[in-house]
């Protein structure tokens, strides 16, 4: 990229959530939690599994963060629970097992991404910024075969406010410099337009109950919504020439 361009340019840096904004993610609970359901359906309705594994989701949060190890252990501790202690070795391990398969999923990349990072990364310097399992997230940016087109990864234990802000300070971007995409408000968006920064909102069809919160209103200033990614090198034609 040439100095003029940079000087041009609107974003110093463009920033990708990776979960759900560039590959598939959230199905692959979604199919290990109808596993368990059916695994559990002797003892409790679906809705009740869900929603117990859910509060134990919640109350674990803490101790083990996000990831799918994280997910694996808060599923054996409501099976233990919900059947209280009567459940096998052999179920513990069908649990263990659906653990395993996800994660050595493919990682399959979501439509017009694997046409639309390239393209960007011509134009601006971009950063993934993920959240989770240290192992897993090295593993599937590795897979992805989109590594190459990130200047900088970021692996964060959690997406908030204050996290936000120590890494833009750390790597001397100034908020309204910044520009971060992704499909989760509360972790992509949010905390970033609290920040005085841009955001825009890829919507995916698969959310995680604990990421669903109330969309800001339209006119919040540097908010941004798309149907998918694909859109995103137009949107950023109309805001370079328009200097919002």
């Amino acid at each position: 990229m040439s100095q003029h361009n940079k000087i041009m340019s609107r974003f110093d840096t463009i920033a990708f959530d990776a979960d759900d904004t560039l590959w598939h993610n959230e199905r692959l609970y979604v199919n290990a939690q109808t596993k368990f359901k059916q695994l559990l359906a002797q003892y409790h309705s679906p809705e009740w599994i869900d929603a117990r594994l859910y509060q134990t989701e919640m109350r674990n949060l803490d101790h083990f963060g996000y990831g799918i190890k994280a997910f694996a252990l808060s599923m054996i501790e409501t099976a233990l629970e919900l059947t209280e202690g009567r459940i096998s070795g052999a179920d513990i391990q069908a649990i263990i097992n659906f653990a395993r398969e996800m994660l050595a999923a493919d990682v399959e990349l979501l439509e017009h991404v694997a046409d639309t990072i390239p393209i960007l990364a011509a134009k601006y310097p971009l950063m993934l910024i993920t959240k989770g399992d240290l192992r897993d997230q090295e593993m599937k940016i590795a897979r992805s075969g989109l590594s190459a087109h990130f200047h900088q990864i970021e692996i964060v234990s959690d997406k908030n406010q204050a996290n936000y802000a120590r890494l833009l300070q750390r790597n001397g971007i100034l908020p309204d410099r910044f520009l971060m995409v992704g499909n989760s408000l509360r972790s992509d968006i949010l905390p970033v337009l609290a920040l005085g920064a841009s955001a825009v909102y890829i919507p995916h069809r698969l959310t995680w109950q604990h990421e669903v919160v109330d969309s800001p209103p339209p006119e919040q200033p540097g908010y941004y919504q798309l149907e998918h990614v694909g859109l995103l090198p137009e949107l950023l034609v109309g805001l370079e020439h328009s200097g919002q």
